[in-house]
């Protein structure tokens, strides 16, 4: 029996372990690092085989590094929507890197600061220290892995459940489990073998674990036989994870710290561009050989949690796709390929593909995935990769290759003619000035449904009026304005998107202004973040400050050009997916419907996880076999899950106003709520003013 042998305040680290125990630690930890090394090598070398990454992934690296350390450390991504699910990851990553920290200093100790002067740092006020961080930390580790299995078995979290769910998953978590119950068990079998030395007691969870063996009768002697067998138990299995890590789901700790890193802070609102040197038969994914490193690094990076299907409104309402479905789907095939498997399709519509077209065709191209993921996974990027073959092969569904040739034909998704484009300027009682014959500062872009479709002819009136009364210096491009191309885009039509950006570059080339106001967010979307790309290899200029209308609106509120009386009702708003998840929109138009005076009430989904109208991505030229429509579900949570129930739904978005309109109709909201632009709003607030002014009425902005 061993009782008091520490005379000084420290511990030994091996002991009880002897010479030839040590010597067989350090040979199996030489494995357990050799075999890390060549597996972590040989992920790495699987990247540099990927093809390059279209943009820049690696520039001001340490700035990128700062922000995925703090991104690491804070776990900010983590809390988003999931306030259970941050504090739990928190204590894990707190804890786990404390202890990793902690076994890099004793290891620096032991075998290079003892070697070289013959001493110790590991004792007195440095060990107390040690000890209480060490237990402290490696408590909320514990307490963090006991979080997630009681998430993941007792209450049985759906997101974290898949067909991609499996062995490894609950080897990760019992591992993380063992290796921190263990670590304390070995401690408190050595206090109690050692004869509980005073010290010891700043490592209070593992005196506490003493003070429990000692209660049930454990003696020092019996102690120190079972602290044999708990030290190898526990270093068996902590060197068996090291070594594992490359092999299995442990990877993703680098893998996720990498992607972060070299994240994209534009992704999804530019798309990447189709290399020139490809052949038709060639572009989109069509082997494993097209990914880029990038797009294998996303593959590994995904940890499986979920969160991403948790908020895709496709899933939602039954269609066919799951964002983490499909990146795993892409991984195991690679994975599969990699070791001499078959290779099939990637994308098609029919067969054995390893993604169906349908799941393609399902996205909303809305972003809630790539938002929602907390290691910066960019789904959209690949979703176009595969839609851009499904184009080149002919397999996009028949509406969006009509729409398609709708715009190539005629430059707009109806098929009507370009003539026509400007006929709703027609029922007001003034001009609409016309960019092409004379100098603005505001060229305003309308788009396709402000100028096609009856119920957004409405809008684009109530915008016009609203300019004209506030003396803003403004035109259109009428019959010379085409479609914007984001979401045909988006749908793969990469070749016809060019043409258009060409066509609307130069056309405003053409004329004399100085800013972009766009009525459509999907517009204001592919102004600002693509054309100017493009733009310039066609030797275009296109260096224009581009506006959304509402930012415009807030302007001449914020100015006092608008003289607005007040509209008494309650309405909530719905965020466009372009205008706020893609480009962090949120708060102006919000300003914008406050200065109108109505009541705004927040649906629960707001801002950046604002639910999708179900339009973008083609969405809107594409009929759904689906159990409810996203513009259903939102108006629901309009109607029951908001605090005070709106009379108004208000949106700034020309696709999500179509949407809405529908889903009012085929959803039974019709006596419930109406559905109003913010443009609407504000004429209806003029409206107010002169009423109040004459004693009269007026027209409403539909008028």
């Amino acid at each position: 029996m061993t009782v008091g042998v520490l005379q000084t305040v420290t511990r030994e680290t091996f002991w009880t372990i002897g010479p030839v125990g040590e010597a067989v630690f350090y040979y199996l930890a030489a494995v357990a690092v050799l075999v890390f090394g060549y597996g972590v090598y040989g992920r790495f070398a699987r990247y540099a085989r990927g093809t390059d990454d279209p943009f820049a992934r690696l520039d001001d690296l340490s700035g990128r590094l700062r922000r995925a350390t703090r991104m690491l450390v804070s776990n900010e991504a983590q809390f988003d929507r999931d306030r259970y699910a941050g504090v739990m990851h928190a204590f894990i990553v707190w804890g786990f890197l404390t202890l990793l920290i902690g076994t890099t200093i004793l290891a620096i100790d032991i075998d290079i600061y003892r070697r070289l002067t013959g001493t110790s740092f590991f004792v007195g006020d440095f060990y107390l220290s040690y000890s209480l961080v060490m237990d402290a930390l490696g408590l909320l580790f514990v307490v963090g892995v006991g979080m997630a299995i009681y998430r993941r078995y007792r209450v049985r979290e759906e997101r974290l459940w898949g067909k991609h769910t499996g062995l490894e998953d609950d080897a990760f978590v019992w591992t993380l489990f063992l290796l921190g119950v263990g670590g304390y068990l070995t401690e408190g079998l050595r206090i109690v073998g050692t004869g509980f030395p005073s010290f010891e007691t700043v490592s209070f969870v593992g005196y506490f674990v003493a003070l429990v063996l000692d209660a049930g009768g454990l003696s020092a002697a019996g102690a120190e036989t079972l602290y044999s067998w708990a030290w190898w138990s526990h270093a068996i299995l902590a060197l068996a994870f090291v070594a594992a890590v490359p092999y299995a789901k442990p990877f993703h700790m680098l893998s996720s710290f990498a992607n972060i890193v070299t994240r994209d802070e534009r992704a999804g609102r530019r798309l990447p561009r189709v290399p020139e040197h490809l052949a038709p038969d060639e572009i989109g994914y069509t082997s494993v050989a097209d990914f880029s490193w990038r797009q294998l690094l996303d593959m590994d990076a995904c940890t499986k949690c979920g969160r991403c299907s948790s908020v895709c409104p496709a899933k939602a309402s039954g269609r066919d796709l799951d964002p983490r479905d499909v990146i795993l789907d892409l991984k195991t095939y690679r994975e599969s390929v990699d070791a001499g498997g078959e290779e099939v399709d990637i994308v098609a519509d029919g067969g054995s593909p390893v993604i169906a077209a349908e799941s393609m065709e399902s996205c909303m191209a809305c972003m809630a995935c790539m938002d929602a993921c907390p290691v910066d996974i960019e789904h959209l990027t690949h979703f176009t990769e595969m839609n851009r073959r499904l184009t080149e092969t002919g397999q996009q569904p028949e509406q969006v290759q009509e729409a398609m040739m709708n715009v190539f034909q005629n430059g707009n998704a109806f098929g009507d003619p370009a003539r026509k484009r400007p006929a709703w300027t027609e029922e007001l009682d003034f001009e609409v000035p016309d960019a092409r014959e004379e100098s603005v500062e505001f060229l305003w872009y309308v788009g396709d449904y402000p100028s096609y479709d009856e119920r957004n002819q409405r809008v684009a009136r109530a915008l016009a009026r609203i300019l004209h009364e506030a003396g803003v210096s403004y035109g259109i491009l009428y019959d010379d304005e085409a479609n914007d191309g984001n979401d045909v885009r988006r749908v793969g039509e990469e070749g016809l998107y060019e043409m258009l950006v060409e066509d609307n570059a130069r056309a405003m080339d053409d004329c004399d202004f100085e800013k972009i106001v766009c009525t459509d967010p999907h517009s204001y979307n592919t102004f600002e973040n693509e054309y100017p790309e493009l733009a310039a290899d066609l030797g275009v200029d296109f260096d224009y400050p581009v506006f959304h209308y509402t930012q415009l609106l807030q302007t001449l509120v914020d100015e006092g050009r608008l003289d607005l009386g007040t509209v008494d009702r309650t309405v909530t708003y719905h965020d466009p997916c372009h205008l706020g998840r893609y480009n962090g929109v949120f708060e102006t138009p919000r300003e914008v419907v406050e200065a109108t005076g109505a009541d705004l009430v927040e649906m629960p989904r707001n801002r950046d996880d604002s639910f999708c109208c179900g339009g973008g991505g083609g969405g809107l030229w594409m009929d759904h076999d689906e159990h409810t429509k996203p513009s259903e579900e939102r108006l629901r949570e309009a109607t029951e899950d908001t605090v005070r129930t709106p009379e108004q739904f208000v949106v700034a978005c020309p696709m999500c106003a179509t949407m809405y309109e529908d889903g009012r109709k085929t959803g039974g909201f019709e006596e419930q709520l109406e559905i109003v632009d913010v443009s609407e709003l504000v004429v209806e607030a003029l409206d107010e003013r002169a009423r109040a002014g004459t004693g009269g009425t007026t027209p409403t902005a539909a008028d």
